[in-house]
């Protein structure tokens, strides 16, 4: 064999073991996606479907349900009206809250390992998709990852759920193409497909996150289902805000995402009991980290919520017991 073509074997060789150790040497992000359930301490962002708390109160009481020990410690601090974009509509009663506001204090204060994070529903402000909106929304998620990303925790980012503009037909609500303005009580009756944008978007992230989780393809498809026997059937009455059904569909999505793809039916004095603990969490940490949304009554100091939430969590062993399913938690 001559020279050059040893040679040229040996550059090839080269490249195909630079190759091979590129692949086995770089770092693999959240390879496991049961990563969350790792965590000691899981933190939720939102706007006011993440507010009302449901989905958050439905994972923490399926894992609990479902042994998982040791328990991450599930806090929500979703807020009404939040945007990741800074945008309003300009009829909005205030500007609304920009996560970019709390963003720093919540991630100082809380120190989580996991931040779950979906935002969306108002950062189209209900207008039709336009670019200049749409480059606000993928700025704020920008930041939101160099944030998280910069206190060494992992990132969930999750798309919107969808618009749904059948519970609002014939209601005034619900405005075409071409008017001046809207807002979230004069909707753009097609402000689902600006919503899919913004959905698929965040799923091209799955290289910058440690997750990308679909909420609006599952309720579409449930939604659609239904609809085949009951043409009104809704999961969002008011068009925006997912009922406990939908809220729970959610959760499930999520769980999923996690390996957990069981589904178990909880007592109901359980589930409320659950849900009034990450409630009380939920006002106490949003007091605490503070924000700019009036409105919003001011939740207990966070030492005396802890030690409400501790009495709850007695009461909440003892159903868990009785059921057979007690689990240790943090």
């Amino acid at each position: 064999m001559s020279r050059s073509r040893t040679e040229a074997r040996f550059r090839k060789s080269g490249w195909l073991l630079l190759l091979v150790t590129l692949l086995f040497s770089s770092p693999v992000r959240a390879a496991d996606t049961s990563f969350p359930l790792q965590a000691k301490r899981i933190l939720f962002l939102g706007d006011s479907i993440t507010h009302a708390g449901h989905y958050v109160a439905w994972i923490e009481t399926q894992l609990r349900l479902q042994g998982v020990d040791p328990l991450p410690e599930i806090i929500g601090i979703g807020l009404s009206s939040e945007t990741c974009s800074g945008l309003s509509e300009p009829d909005h009663p205030f500007p609304r809250p920009d996560v970019h506001e709390r963003l720093d204090r919540a991630l100082a204060k809380l120190k989580p390992d996991v931040v779950v994070a979906c935002y969306g529903m108002n950062d189209g402000i209900y207008y039709p998709f336009g670019e200049e909106r749409f480059k606000a929304y993928q700025a704020g998620v920008n930041r939101l990852i160099e944030k998280v990303h910069a206190t060494q925790a992992q990132l969930v980012l999750m798309t919107p759920p969808p618009f749904d503009p059948v519970p609002l037909k014939g209601t005034g609500k619900l405005k075409p193409a071409g008017e001046q303005k809207y807002a979230w009580f004069a909707m753009y009756e097609g402000y689902d497909d600006v919503l899919k944008r913004y959905a698929q978007w965040i799923m091209q992230q799955s290289e910058r996150v440690e997750m990308v989780i679909d909420l609006h393809t599952p309720i579409t498809k449930y939604v659609s289902e239904k609809r085949k026997k009951d043409g009104t059937f809704t999961l969002s009455p008011d068009g925006i805000h997912p009922n406990l059904v939908g809220q729970q569909l959610m959760g499930q999505a999520i769980l999923q995402a996690w390996g957990i793809e069981s589904r178990h039916e909880p007592n109901s004095e359980l589930l409320k009991l659950i849900t009034l603990r990450t409630m009380l969490l939920h006002d106490a940490w949003l007091s605490e980290v503070g924000h700019k949304r009036p409105g919003v009554k001011a939740g207990l100091p966070v030492d005396e919520a802890t030690e409400k939430a501790a009495r709850l969590e007695v009461e909440i062993q003892r159903l868990l017991s009785k059921a057979g399913q007690s689990k240790s938690s943090s």
